[in-house]
């Protein structure tokens, strides 16, 4: 029997986020950890204490044989390490989420770096892309405005304010056009703008058309 979702979310939600963090990082990237550090602190810093008793409650008291055969327990994603030594990764990265909590030191503001702080910091702009402009909109929708209108459509309010805000937040970063494609390439976007606008141009037109 699986685990069910409280009980998921109450032993291993936060430690979850963590380690997805790092997935496509080396898994002590600094990076990641400055990504999800960067993303906490700025959003729900309480998260960070869960995260390190999830961490180290884990390490310290791995699933036995029984939970195993059960299947209830936490499945720890391919981070690209051995078994042998995911106990004690994740003991390193609990102590840096003490020393975090512990120092009161928060990364400083930036960018973000990671795919997983991409859409921890837009998540309502990565379910638009991903969910309305992959690569069979085409054969979906007639041009990029039908998508578009198609979400606006089917969205609660409430998500489409807050996909107005994501984009601003957005616009608001110090970011060039070749910036601006990557965001767009790593919050799900698998078709260009809309000819003759930039992908600067046109978020900043979604924005308008949001207003």
């Amino acid at each position: 029997m699986s685990l069910k979702p409280l009980e998921h979310d109450r032993k291993y939600g936060e430690l979850d986020q963590v380690v997805r963090a790092h997935l496509g990082c080396t898994a002590d990237s600094e990076e990641a950890m400055e990504a999800y550090l960067r993303h906490c602190w700025r959003t729900r810093p309480w998260a960070i204490a869960v995260a390190e008793h999830q961490l180290r409650e884990y390490a310290q008291n791995p699933p036995g044989r029984l939970r195993l055969r059960l299947g209830e327990f936490y499945p720890v994603p391919d981070v690209g390490l051995p078994d042998s030594e995911i106990q004690e990764w994740l003991l390193r990265l609990a102590d840096r989420l003490r020393e975090s909590v512990e120092s009161g030191t928060a990364p400083p503001p930036k960018t973000p770096q990671t795919h997983w702080e991409w859409h921890a910091r837009f998540p309502e702009l990565g379910q638009l892309l991903g969910g309305w402009f992959g690569q069979d909109m085409a054969d979906e929708f007639a041009d990029h405005d039908a998508a578009i209108a198609d979400y606006l459509e089917g969205t609660d309010p409430g998500l489409i304010g807050q996909l107005a805000g994501e984009l601003h937040d957005l616009l608001s970063l110090p970011l060039d056009e070749s910036d601006y494609a990557l965001a767009l390439a790593e919050l799900g976007m698998e078709v260009d703008p809309p000819q003759p606008l930039s992908p600067g141009a046109w978020l900043a037109e979604l924005a308008d058309r949001l207003r």
